[in-house]
């Protein structure tokens, strides 16, 4: 399904680029990063904040629907000099708009003119020994939606769509930190332990219902790639426990402290 506003999804992407750097006087960008669950909080601790505009104001984007999730664009000066816009929310595959709007925040960020991407998601983990709060860079995904972002015949070479120098950057910067393959579910409903038993078969380690979409269009954009999840549950089957949205958000709010100090080492970094 494709919604009617995006037709072009490229052009809108432009206008909220143009909204974007009118209404915060940007003169450029260097980084971009989404937030998803519990990776929201302390985004003064990148930089000094130029400012902030709730996102359902620009061009393309609606207000995030999902509890946890932030729903606001900002602009912050990094502490190298750089300039990143931060996205503290997006839109999710299951919420019908269509794929298009779900990848609209990375192609806004590559119109105004950034090389870097960072993609950060609350996910389930199908590691044991990966426990709620645990930080995983993703070295790889599967897309499991059944959907793409591209049309047409456009082929993306995704062979190393998440840039390894940046999984160098994380490792200098924490090291001991895991890496992973990440699996795109539809979603909304969680996974069943047989899809999560399917999943590990096919080399993931971690799943959930955003990023590799994001991904896929950040490649497209020719844009480096890094993505950090952070482990909120162990996936349907790997425990006994059952899974719920309130756990999720409560893995997050507890490890927020030590995932705005990490990701203001990475961005320094960067």
């Amino acid at each position: 399904m494709t919604s009617p506003e995006f037709t072009d999804p490229h052009a809108i992407a432009h206008d909220a680029a143009d909204a974007i750097r009118s209404r915060l006087s940007l003169a450029s960008v260097d980084m971009g990063l989404v937030l998803g669950s519990g990776w929201s909080a302390g985004i003064d601790r990148l930089g000094t904040v130029l400012g902030r505009l709730p996102l359902g104001e620009l061009p393309g984007f609606s207000t995030p629907v999902v509890a946890g999730h932030g729903g606001d664009l900002v602009a912050v000066a990094l502490p190298t000099g750089k300039t990143a816009v931060v996205l503290t929310g997006r839109t999710h595959l299951y919420e019908g708009r269509g794929v298009e709007p779900v990848v609209h925040g990375v192609r806004t960020i590559a119109a105004l003119g950034a090389s870097t991407m960072i993609l950060t998601n609350g996910c389930g983990g199908l590691d044991p020994s990966w426990g709620p709060g645990t930080v995983v860079a993703i070295s790889d995904h599967i897309n499991l939606t059944g959907v793409t972002p591209l049309r047409g015949a456009t082929f993306i070479d995704m062979s190393k769509a998440w840039t390894p120098s940046l999984l160098e950057v994380v490792e200098r910067i924490a090291p001991g930190i895991p890496t992973g393959v990440y699996a795109q579910f539809r979603g909304p409903q969680y996974e069943t332990p047989a899809e999560v038993r399917m999943a590990r078969i096919i080399g993931a380690d971690l799943v959930g219902m955003s990023t590799a979409l994001e991904a896929i269009a950040a490649r497209e954009a020719g844009l480096d790639l890094l993505g950090l999840s952070l482990v909120t549950n162990h996936a349907a089957g790997v425990t006994d426990a059952p899974l719920n949205h309130a756990e999720v958000i409560a893995a997050g709010e507890e490890a927020a402290p030590r995932l705005a100090s990490l990701l203001a080492d990475i961005t320094a970094a960067i």
